[in-house]
């Protein structure tokens, strides 16, 4: 990360062969910096409001991004910080 300071360690790192193929290693790479740094994307505000208790209590943090018309990202960090998963909704 270059740009934002991470809020929480991310565990190890996962993403679906179908996030990969659809976004790229290096789309992926910049959508983890955001979600890392506390940009929860287009995770709607009461889902932010939740991520943002989360950092404070240790629950999952789910960020959501629109990357275009077709194409949704999400993003998964799991409650003890072992790992985050980038995914397509459909997978999850």
């Amino acid at each position: 990360m270059q740009d934002k300071k991470a809020r929480f360690r991310c565990g190890q790192l996962c993403a679906t062969p179908a996030a990969l193929d659809k976004v790229g290693r290096a789309g992926l790479i910049r959508l983890l910096e955001r979600h890392l740094s506390g940009d929860w994307g287009d995770t709607c505000e009461s889902d932010a409001r939740t991520n943002e208790e989360a950092l404070r209590s240790g629950n999952r943090i789910i960020s959501w991004y629109q990357v275009s018309k077709e194409l949704r990202i999400m993003i998964i960090t799991e409650a003890d910080r072992s790992a985050t998963t980038i995914l397509l909704p459909e997978e999850y």
